[in-house]
């Protein structure tokens, strides 16, 4: 190898190892807003293995001939407390195409590392090349299901810390017409999903929402929610009843027989399942969901309904 190769070689080892330590950082902000035990564990397992990675391509570096650097591991770590900082006034889904672009920059510098790893027959960076390949590749795979789950209403994997949400719902306040429409209650009420005491103010807004709230706000958030897409229906404002359905759905507060699935409350674990798999439509999966993490909370039922969401997901994306 001559020194002009091996002097590329390690600029793109180096390259790899700081970013790889922001994907470290990146891996344990969000263990914090994993949904499941389960993803928290996957989460954890991965964040470990990126620090397995990251040693591994200390180790080449050094193979080579190069000097440890002790400047290049803080920038990584500092990129990923900048993005940490800067996301938490950005959508959520913003936050994971930035993670996206990561694991794409890190799979792109893999490639090219086993190529001028190939060329100089250097079969140990091969193989490690070949490592990042496959983790990298599996991420990139993974985070496109969960984008597109949140396409789709979730996401299932992965939501918010209660600091993104609020700061999350500021920024799409800033957007919302003072205007409301039946159409602008619609996207309003999609803004407040998660942030459901918030619904009082939203509803004090134009003159029939005001209305809405005058008959509603007295009684607990759950019937008033309910009372408010029965008044609205009745008064033929079906738009704006099916906004608070989709709400209601979101939220976890229908009620057993609103369920797309019959006599659910009378289900077990088995019987919820078999029946969750059958659903073909993302929002009758997000309403059985939200309902079941509301009340029963059953594991078995919670994994088969984010299952079936990454499922329908892997196949808009072509992933599976």
């Amino acid at each position: 190898m001559s020194t002009r190769d091996t002097a590329t070689l390690l600029a793109q080892l180096r390259a790899v190892r700081d970013l790889t330590t922001t994907e470290i950082q990146v891996a344990e902000t969000r263990i914090a807003q994993a949904r499941t035990d389960a993803v928290h564990e996957e989460l954890s397992k991965n964040a470990d293995q990126a620090r397995s990675r990251a040693e591994a391509i200390q180790s080449a570096i050094r193979e080579l001939g190069g000097t440890p650097e002790l400047i290049g591991p803080f920038v990584g770590r500092a990129m990923a407390a900048v993005k940490a900082v800067g996301e938490q006034a950005q959508p959520f889904d913003e936050a994971l195409l930035g993670d996206l672009a990561l694991e794409h920059q890190l799979l792109d510098r893999s490639r090219y590392i086993k190529a001028l790893a190939t060329e100089a027959r250097h079969a140990e960076v091969v193989t490690l090349a070949d490592r990042l390949i496959t983790a990298h590749t599996a991420n990139v795979n993974w985070l496109t299901t969960v984008l597109a789950e949140d396409a789709l209403g979730g996401p299932a994997a992965l939501r918010r810390t209660p600091f993104q949400a609020a700061t999350g719902t500021v920024v799409k306040l800033v957007v919302i017409p003072v205007t409301w429409s039946a159409h602008g209650l619609d996207r309003a009420l999609d803004v407040f999903r998660t942030a459901p005491p918030a619904l009082g103010e939203l509803l004090a807004r134009g003159a029939h929402a005001g209305d809405v709230a005058v008959k509603t706000l007295a009684a607990s958030r759950d019937a008033a929610l309910e009372t408010a897409e029965q008044v609205t229906r009745r008064e033929g404002a079906d738009g704006t009843a099916d906004a608070l359905h989709s709400f209601r759905a979101a939220t976890g507060v229908l009620e057993p027989h609103e369920l797309p699935i019959r006599d659910y409350a009378d289900l077990n674990v088995a019987q919820a399942v078999a029946a969750i798999k059958e659903l073909t439509e993302p929002a009758a999966i997000r309403a059985v969901l939200a309902y079941e993490e509301a009340n029963n909370n059953r594991r078995g039922v919670v994994s088969a309904a984010q299952n079936r969401l990454a499922a329908i997901a892997q196949g808009i994306t072509g992933l599976n």
